[in-house]
């Protein structure tokens, strides 16, 4: 027989051993179940972990490039410590001119303060911003945010506490759709406000939600307008030169702050600084956690499936004794049974892989429509799902396969 001949009858055998083992697992259909419910949970579990960590990843992107390398941002109070009752409006506009004077290369010193949830109406349209941001001239600028039409708020609307602001073009859409907002006058809580500028389009998502569903307008009349402490503000955002020095910026401007706010060397910062790194970082570590406890969560899943898998398989050889010994007394070579096995076990893990992925899919959807996770569904995860359903069928099925195998034709024949 020459090497062609063998190797196409090998696999006339492996197809005739790949429909036997159709036939198997159907006649077991509560057998396969069992075996492919906890695969399938397992690669579901695997799926959302992999989808989670690409958009984790996307989301750490999203907010480097919203931030800025070569900024800070400084809140009130100190979010590491969550001290019970600290105050969180630590930030004078004494601080602000200081650090303008005195911080080694800053360029830009922008505070901010901010309303939550205010309604705004122009004619018969009426929506309601999460966010309407308070600030001095230049926050366009400090957020390397361009204005798509219209200009940046000024010294002169801070000096009279002019009553205008900028939009975002997710609200500017919402209430004047294809006319630009430049010059008319929305009513912010019953007060008129005039649009002087529209923020482009970013399309991402900040910490208090979509950047674009938002107001901006002079911090003067933002305290006068809502009755907000005006001496102290929530955020400070600072723009340096030379962003490859930015520890070192950061390690001068926390000694500046410590100073103007008269610290003790004992004492904890009563403000908070973040960068891009320390943004990636704490990013970094939440995605090692959701890593860890959804790996911990899938490996569980799968090996349950697999041990599963391995048990049903050693029944079902014992429940066959007399098929396998016929098909060996009939000619079937030994590897023929083993290929038989393996298959059934590669099949119902490939089953169950395609229900855990479509399961891991729905469940990503529904944990990124309340907020929970990030998702981002590629063909990676395809490509784990499969690899770790063929892994779980070959491995957990392989000592079964080799029973089946070793059997002698005399022996499964009498055992039967």
């Amino acid at each position: 027989m020459t090497a062609w001949s063998r190797i196409a009858e090998t696999l006339r055998v492996a197809w005739r051993c790949a429909g036997m083992a159709r036939h198997a697992l159907w006649a077991a259909k509560t057998r396969s179940l069992f075996v492919v419910a906890g695969v399938a949970l397992g690669i579901a579990s695997l799926t959302i972990i992999v989808a989670a960590v690409d958009g984790a990843d996307r989301k750490a992107n999203e907010m480097v490039a919203l931030f800025g390398p070569d900024a800070a941002l400084v809140l009130g109070g100190n979010i590491q410590t969550r001290a019970v009752g600290q105050r969180t409006l630590t930030l004078s506009y004494e601080d602000a001119a200081a650090l303008r004077r005195s911080l080694p290369g800053a360029y830009l010193v922008v505070p901010m303060r901010s309303k939550s949830n205010v309604q705004v109406r122009y004619g018969g349209r009426v929506t309601q911003v999460p966010l309407v941001v308070g600030t001095t001239a230049g926050y366009a600028r400090a957020w390397d945010w361009p204005l798509s039409e219209g200009r940046d708020l000024s010294e002169q609307d801070l000096t009279h506490s002019a009553r205008v602001g900028l939009i975002g073009d997710t609200i500017a859409q919402e209430l004047f759709g294809q006319q630009s907002p430049i010059g008319r006058t929305v009513l912010m809580d019953r007060f008129p406000v005039q649009i002087v500028g529209r923020l482009s389009y970013r399309g991402v998502t900040g910490g208090g939600g979509p950047v674009d569903d938002r107001i901006i307008m002079p911090i003067t009349t933002l305290t006068k307008r809502f009755h907000l402490d005006r001496k102290y503000f929530r955020a400070l955002r600072i723009k340096f030169h030379h962003p490859e020095y930015m520890s070192e910026h950061v390690a001068n401007l926390r000694s500046l702050l410590r100073h103007l706010h008269g610290l003790r060397p004992e004492q904890e910062d009563d403000f908070t600084i973040l960068t891009a790194d320390e943004i990636l970082q704490f990013l970094s570590t939440f995605k090692g956690g959701l890593v860890l406890f959804l790996g911990v969560t899938a490996l569980v899943a799968m090996l349950v499936g697999g041990f599963v898998l391995a048990n049903l398989f050693y029944l079902g050889v014992d429940e066959r004794r007399a098929e396998i010994g016929l098909k060996m007394a009939l000619g079937a070579p030994r590897w023929a049974i083993l290929v038989q096995i393996l298959l059934e076990a590669v099949g119902l893990t490939l089953i169950g892989a395609i229900f855990g992925m479509f399961l891991g899919i729905a469940m990503g959807q529904l944990l990124a429509r309340l907020g929970v996770l990030e998702i981002l569904f590629s063909w990676k995860v395809f490509g784990f799902a499969l690899f770790a359903s063929l892994a779980i069928g070959l491995i957990f099925g392989l000592k079964p396969a080799r029973r089946a195998a070793s059997m002698a034709p005399i022996d499964a024949l009498k055992g039967s």
